[in-house]
């Protein structure tokens, strides 16, 4: 996988600085760029009908980076310095709409996708490309797949063809009882895709925060956080609001319209970056493992070190309290007496070489020592 394994030199690409987190929109009109760098974005994915001469102009002079199609203007413009990325078409693992409407065919085939990559990788091989794939990496029983339903070892093949995969599911929002309201779908699409991946792929996943088409649901700033920092625990290192809106009525930029879930990706973003450094370093295996009080109520965490700060992020992937026990898994005694709980006015004490906290449905916890 020749692109994944020069992941670190692209020339053109996204900031190599430890200090960056991609932070991206999808498929949005460049003229709110400026609306969306307040909120922490700094990325577009995607351009409707473009890259166009106007629709780069608008985004340099915001300063705001995209990720777009190869198409003709792109390839005559492979110096543009707004331009830190390639992207397949979407969701090419979803069955294809036939012409005429005349109902939906099967997927495009892996190899197709494939042979893409290399085509755009010949063209300009000093940026990545990126594939976004449907909600059948998280969902074996997605019916919009088609023939290819419950056929996950497709994903392997489809994956040879990027350098960033990413998948969007979005379970609040969502119609078929077995995903609504089961935000855990976007931790194991996130912990799926990080199984499948090759060399150094990065994975990325797509966030909801709109009705998106369900005019009766959307997500609360508190589910926003929770499918956030659930990706992010299990390997995801980039990530995309979805922020449209098709029902009941249209909105392009529905979120911009929103105050109350703008404020919360605001500050969710900006804890983001903060935290970029610590979420950029390798995470730590083998010093602490966690464990619910029942099997059926599993709990996700990720451990990091900067400077000489420990940082522990821990997840509850399921919608019912649970308590949770760390246990220090070193040989090593652990190396402070206590633990301080982030954006909480309270601290936890190692005893017997762990410590325990109660997590509430979804809850999402981030400890220093």
């Amino acid at each position: 996988m020749a692109g994944a394994d020069e992941a670190r030199s692209w020339s053109r690409g996204l900031p190599a600085d430890p200090g960056f987190f991609p932070i991206g929109v999808w498929l949005q009109d460049p003229r709110n760029a400026e609306r969306f760098k307040e909120l922490g974005v700094n990325l577009y994915v995607g351009l409707w009908k473009g890259p166009t001469t106007e629709q780069l102009k608008v985004l340099r002079e915001a300063g705001m980076p995209v990720i777009c199609s190869q198409n003709a203007l792109a390839r005559e413009h492979l110096d543009h310095p707004i331009i830190v990325g390639w992207m397949h078409d979407d969701e090419p693992d979803n069955a294809q709409a036939l012409p005429g409407g005349k109902g939906y065919g099967p997927p495009i085939l892996p190899q197709v996708i494939v042979d893409d990559y290399r085509r755009m990788r010949s063209i300009d091989p000093s940026r990545p490309v990126l594939l976004n794939l449907g909600q059948g990496v998280a969902w074996d029983d997605y019916i919009g797949r088609g023939v290819r339903r419950r056929h996950p070892e497709d994903y392997r093949e489809y994956m040879r063809g990027a350098d960033i995969v990413s998948f969007d599911i979005y379970p609040v929002v969502h119609e078929h009882a077995a995903i609504s309201g089961k935000l855990e779908y976007v931790a194991s699409g996130v912990e799926r895709l990080m199984e499948w991946k090759s060399g150094n792929q990065r994975v990325w996943n797509c966030i909801e925060c709109t009705h998106i088409s369900n005019p009766k649901k959307k997500a609360t700033p508190g589910q926003i956080r929770a499918e956030v920092w659930m990706a992010l625990i299990r390997g995801s290192r980039g990530l995309i609001y979805f922020v449209h809106q098709f029902q009941p009525v249209f909105r392009e930029a529905a979120l911009l319209d929103d105050p109350e879930n703008s404020a919360a990706v605001r500050s969710i973003n900006r804890e983001i970056q903060e935290l970029a450094p610590v979420l950029n370093s390798p995470s730590i295996d083998g010093v602490i493992k966690a464990s619910a009080e029942s099997a059926d109520h599993p709990v996700a965490w990720m451990l990091k070190r900067a400077g000489t700060a420990t940082h522990l992020f821990a997840a509850n992937l399921r919608s019912a309290p649970t308590k949770v026990r760390f246990h220090w898994q070193s040989t090593d005694s652990p190396p402070a007496s206590e633990v301080r709980v982030v954006g909480e006015p309270r601290k936890l004490r190692f005893e017997n070489a762990g410590f325990d906290d109660d997590f509430q449905p979804y809850a999402v916890r981030h400890y220093i020592w």
